[in-house]
């Protein structure tokens, strides 16, 4: 079957891309990795000793950044609907829905009493190319992410959410101040200058 135009230039964008050939030189699983790198060496957002919750973590970059800079002290836990294989050394995986009973359960087992320091997340959802849904369904994402975050997260402790700007933006941005001390936003180099995503890092929670 022939490819249409969008893809074939959706594929030359992709394998010229600087992070996709960075990723696959220094062994990372996505070129999402560079996203949270850039954020993290900004923000000193992980350190060893922390507890880290990846939301929607396949195909495993973010948690296999998180656990290299962890060094074997602390924890990354990371849940998604696919299987992350191979398996990452340092990383403990939950496969399913976090938003069903029995999959937060087996989270809250995992945490044995502890609490995280910070619960990240890169989730998007499948894009239909309506804006309007699109939005809709990044933005019950993030609200998903910030509802976990309040059951699990330690006094103090931090978050780091994918949006996309449009309808229920300054809502959500609005509850992430009223929950957090601190609330900034951050684009790095890696998120293609044509999406609309943009990371809100949440800092100091606050328990209610």
């Amino acid at each position: 079957m022939a490819r249409s135009k969008s893809s074939s230039r959706w594929l030359k964008e992709h394998f010229d891309d600087e992070f996709v050939r960075r990723s696959q030189l220094e062994g990372y699983r996505s070129r999402a990795v560079y996203k949270l790198k850039e954020i993290d060496e900004k923000d000193k957002l992980i350190k060893p000793g922390m507890t880290i919750i990846d939301l929607g973590a396949a195909p495993g970059g973010w948690s296999q950044y998180a656990a290299e800079i962890l060094k074997g002290k602390g924890r990354v836990i990371a849940l998604d609907l696919l299987l992350i294989e191979p398996e990452i050394e340092g990383v403990e995986f939950i496969q399913g829905d976090f938003r069903e009973d029995e999959v937060l359960a087996e989270l809250i087992n995992l945490l044995n009493s502890d609490k995280a320091d910070l619960v990240f997340s890169d989730m998007a959802p499948n894009m239909s190319g309506v804006k309007t849904v699109d939005v809709a369904r990044a933005m019950y994402l993030a609200e998903l992410t910030l509802e976990l975050s309040k059951e699990t997260l330690k006094p103090g402790g931090a978050m780091l959410v994918k949006l996309f700007q449009g309808e229920g933006f300054d809502v959500y941005l609005k509850s992430l101040r009223e929950q957090f001390n601190k609330v900034k936003m951050r684009k790095p180099k890696a998120s293609r200058s044509r999406s609309k995503e943009i990371y809100a890092l949440a800092s100091g929670f606050k328990v209610v």
